[in-house]
């Protein structure tokens, strides 16, 4: 509400608010200009970036270097940087799987970590999987036909595997609820169930 004066009560009004907030960019941009550049303190954590820094990874038992930004997530190091393109970039969001491998056993979506966060640690992709015997996950979903266009697939074989690997002895509905974070926009989750019965009863 304003007064006769066209100000409003009790405030600033919007003429002198940005009158204000003018002068104020000015005197932070002098004093940017003229402070010298402040150091780190001490016991503060090192900054990274924005240029490329080096990068050692150890993806399926092997140690490989590359140099990165820092803003580079985990699936496009391996993807884009050191040619491991098992993980597949579809969603980009977190919510489709495809992009799953294991960090130190467990099941991550690449798409959501940096690749400067995996350092030092073991990193498995469905590549890991083959090889001149093929294990016993993916065989499975060639048995079973449970693939069509194949993006989702590596996704699966990484989740799938790890939750075996977790308990060997899991039921079917104990590895459905495993894969959950996964999606098949194909639909082929009857012939994956069956691959999974498969795997079961072979106990893993």
């Amino acid at each position: 509400m304003n007064d006769s004066q066209g100000e409003p009560r009790g405030g600033i009004s919007r003429r002198g608010f940005l009158a204000g907030t003018g002068a104020a960019t000015a005197v932070a941009g002098v004093t940017s200009e003229l402070a010298p550049a402040t150091a780190a303190q001490p016991g503060a954590a090192p900054a990274h970036g924005p240029g490329p820094v080096l990068l050692q990874l150890t993806v399926n038992g092997q140690k490989v270097n590359t140099n990165v930004e820092p803003r580079v997530t985990l699936l496009d190091a391996l993807r884009n940087y050191l040619d491991v393109t098992g993980c597949k970039r579809v969603c980009d969001r977190g919510t489709c799987g495809a992009c799953t491998v294991t960090v130190n056993g467990r099941t991550v979506y690449s798409c959501t970590m940096l690749a400067l966060e995996a350092r030092g640690m073991d990193i498995r992709t469905a590549e890991n999987l083959g090889g001149a015997k093929l294990d016993a996950v993916p065989a499975a979903f060639v048995d079973n036909d449970a693939q069509q266009c194949g993006f989702c697939t590596p996704g699966f074989v990484v989740s799938l595997r790890a939750a075996l690997d977790k308990n060997p002895n899991a039921t079917p509905e104990q590895v459905e609820a495993a894969l959950a974070g996964n999606i098949c926009r194909c639909g082929t989750y009857e012939q994956m169930r069956h691959a999974i019965v498969q795997l079961c009863k072979k106990g893993g």
